[in-house]
C-alpha cells in the first residue's frame, strides 16, 4: 500500500468503493467502529481492500494497515464479517509491532457487496445517509418473538425525508425506533458512533435482549466554489480537494476556464458574475472564494453571494480593497449592513505568516476548514479536552 493510497480523501475511498462494486472485483471495507483513548482516526474512518492487493484509505497512521489487509483476506474468504481488536495502550507487543498509541480500535472488516450501493448513490448525489450496521446482539439461539439482528445486518436511514431501510436482518421495530433518532443526527453531522439498545425480552421471562449498532454517518462533502482562473487558484483547489471539498472552479473568461489548467477540480464552469444564481447552486454547504484580481468581477461576484445562504464567503485582497469596495456599494445605494458582512471573510485566510502560493492556499483552506467544523482558530496545546469533536448522544432507550 503506497503513501499516496493511505493518505487520500474519503471521497476518493467511498469512489474507489463504487468502482470496486462496478467493476465486480472482490474487496473487503474495513471500517474504525469505536476507539477507547487516542488514535490516529475516528470511528468511521474507512479503508477499501481489494482481493488482488492493495488498498485505499487508512484505519490508523499505518501501524496496522498490513494486519488488516491480512484479515481481510480471511473474511473474503470466508464470505462473512468480524470486528478485531486492537488493544495500543500498554507496552505490550501488538501484533508484533509494540506500538502503543494509548488507545484501543475496534475495526469491522466485511466483504463490499452491493448492501453498501444505497451509501455511495446517496452520497455522490449530496445527499447525507446514516449506515446502520450489527455489531452485536442477543444470543442467536434465544427466542425473539419480533425479530432479531446478528453481526452484519445493515440498515440505512435517511435524514430528509426520514426514512429507515432494512436491508438485511429482521431489524425489530423496538431497535428501529431507539436507533433512528441517533442515526438522523449522525447523518446530518458527518459522524460516526456505537450504540448499544437493551430492553426485557419479549417473551416474558427475564432475560434480555439487546444490539450494539455502529451507526456511520455519511454527510454530503462541502461544496467549495472558486472564482478565479489565475495561477494561484490550483494550490487552493488541490488543499480544499485534499481536505474532503468538492470544487468547483468558475471562471468568467471562457478561454481560461478548462479542465486542463485546473486538474484537482472536480468540475470547471465557465459564465459572468450576474449569472451566478442561475448557473450555480448555493446552500448552507457550500464555500466561496472570491480570487479573480479583477476587481469588477470581485465586486459583482461578492454582491451576488451576499444574496445567498452560504456561510463562507472569501475574498482576496488587501483591506483597502474592500473597503473601495465597499465605497462603489453606496454610491449605488446598496451599502451593507454588518450584518448583511458576517459571512464575508476578507482579506481571506488565516494569519498564518506566509506569502508563498501555497503557503497561501493553506491559509485559505485552513479558514475553510475553522468555519466547516465551527471551530475557533488556535494552537492545539491549548486545547482542553479531545483533539477530534466528540458527538454527544442521549442513550438510545427502546419504548417496550
Amino acid at each position: 500500500m503506497s503513501a499516496s493510497n493511505w493518505s487520500v480523501p474519503e471521497t476518493e475511498v467511498l469512489a474507489a468503493a463504487r468502482e470496486v462494486l462496478e467493476a465486480d472485483r472482490p474487496a473487503a471495507l474495513a471500517t474504525v467502529v469505536d476507539v477507547r483513548g487516542s488514535a490516529y482516526r475516528r470511528p468511521g474512518a474507512k479503508m477499501i481492500i481489494p482481493e488482488d492487493g492493495g488498498g485505499i484509505g487508512s484505519v490508523t497512521a499505518g501501524c496496522l494497515e498490513e494486519d488488516v489487509r491480512s484479515l481481510a483476506t480471511d473474511v473474503l474468504a470466508a464470505g462473512e464479517p468480524r470486528v478485531e481488536t486492537f488493544d495500543l495502550m500498554g507496552d505490550d507487543d501488538v501484533w508484533g509491532l509494540g506500538v502503543g498509541c494509548n488507545g484501543v480500535i475496534d475495526i469491522l472488516i466485511e466483504p463490499l457487496s452491493e448492501q453498501y450501493r444505497p451509501v455511495l448513490s446517496a452520497f455522490a448525489a449530496g445527499n447525507n445517509i446514516a449506515v446502520c450496521t450489527v455489531l452485536d446482539s442477543t444470543d442467536r439461539a434465544q427466542s425473539i418473538q419480533d425479530g432479531a439482528v446478528y453481526l452484519g445486518d445493515r440498515a440505512y436511514c435517511e435524514p430528509a425525508p426520514a426514512t429507515f431501510d432494512r436491508v438485511s436482518g429482521a431489524w425489530p421495530d423496538w431497535l428501529v425506533r431507539a436507533v433512528r433518532e441517533p442515526a438522523e443526527t449522525l447523518a446530518s453531522r458527518g459522524k460516526a458512533e456505537t450504540v448499544t439498545v437493551e430492553r426485557k425480552a419479549s417473551d416474558g421471562s427475564e432475560n434480555t435482549e439487546h444490539a450494539t449498532v455502529f451507526i456511520d454517518g455519511v454527510a454530503a462533502p462541502p461544496e467549495l466554489f472558486v472564482f478565479g482562473t489565475g495561477h494561484d487558484v490550483e494550490p487552493v483547489c488541490e488543499l480544499a480537494k485534499n481536505a474532503d471539498f468538492r470544487v468547483t472552479v468558475v471562471g468568467f473568461r471562457g478561454a481560461s476556464a478548462t479542465e486542463d489548467r485546473f486538474p484537482a477540480a472536480d468540475r470547471v464552469v465557465s459564465t459572468s458574475p450576474g449569472r451566478l444564481r442561475e448557473d450555480l447552486t448555493f446552500n448552507e454547504n457550500t464555500y466561496a472564494v472570491v480570487m479573480t484580481h479583477n476587481f469588477i468581477d470581485d465586486r459583482l461576484t461578492v454582491d451576488e453571494l451576499l444574496s445567498t445562504n452560504v456561510p463562507y464567503i472569501g475574498l482576496m485582497g488587501p483591506r483597502e480593497r474592500f473597503e473601495e469596495m465597499q465605497d462603489d456599494f453606496a454610491e449605488e445605494e446598496q451599502a451593507k449592513t454588518p450584518n448583511e458582512l458576517q459571512n464575508l471573510y476578507t482579506p481571506a485566510g488565516l494569519d498564518l505568516g506566509g506569502d508563498t502560493p501555497y503557503q497561501i492556499a493553506h491559509s485559505i483552506v485552513s479558514e475553510l476548514l475553522v468555519v466547516d467544523n465551527n471551530r475557533a482558530p488556535r494552537h492545539l496545546k491549548a486545547r482542553e479536552g479531545p483533539i477530534h469533536e466528540r458527538v454527544t448522544l442521549g442513550s438510545p432507550q427502546s419504548d417496550d
